[in-house]
């Protein structure tokens, strides 16, 4: 990915992360555990990526000045964020099952959408064959999830007690 390509990718996210803070009505102690949680995540994505290719079961276009890096770092955490917001409304609604059901519906939802990315972009990331590489990103996808909600739950507190909670 090129850095345009990064910097283009995360203002969208921004986007999203604003629509998803409006939709949410999520105050800003929530945003800022939200953020928090993202750049914990991030930086377990950017290990997952790094460790993937080295392991051989997928292949990324890395980038090669710490810059770039930094840009990637941000624009995955800001990427990350608004699905804290998400998962934070779902365990305030429907408590653990329905955390649970996020955490099946990230590994579920996400290697097909980085199958399409590689059909799609395939300069950007290849696949290694076998089930190893879908497994190993359905995994990635559910501690990014994890890890981010947890990190937003230390922060923020817990997220019964509301009135959205039962």
């Amino acid at each position: 990915m090129t850095p345009l390509e990064i910097f283009v990718m995360s203002c969208a996210y921004a986007i999203a992360l604003a629509t998803t803070i409006y939709l949410t009505r999520a105050p800003s102690r929530r945003v800022v555990a939200a953020m928090a949680g993202g750049a914990a995540a991030a930086c377990l994505g950017l290990g997952a990526m790094v460790l993937g290719q080295a392991i051989g079961i997928w292949w990324i276009s890395l980038p090669s000045t710490p810059g770039v890096w930094a840009l990637l770092y941000v624009g995955l955490a800001v990427s990350l964020s608004p699905l804290y917001l998400i998962t934070w409304r779902v365990a305030r609604s429907f408590g653990w099952r329905g955390f649970t059901m996020c955490l099946t519906a990230a590994g579920v939802i996400g290697p097909p959408r980085d199958y399409l990315y590689t059909a799609i972009y395939p300069e950007w990331m290849t696949f290694g064959q076998g089930v190893t590489p879908i497994v190993a990103d359905a995994a990635t996808y559910v501690c990014l999830v994890a890890l981010g909600h947890a990190v937003m739950r230390f922060v923020c507190g817990r997220s019964n007690g509301s009135t959205l909670s039962r």
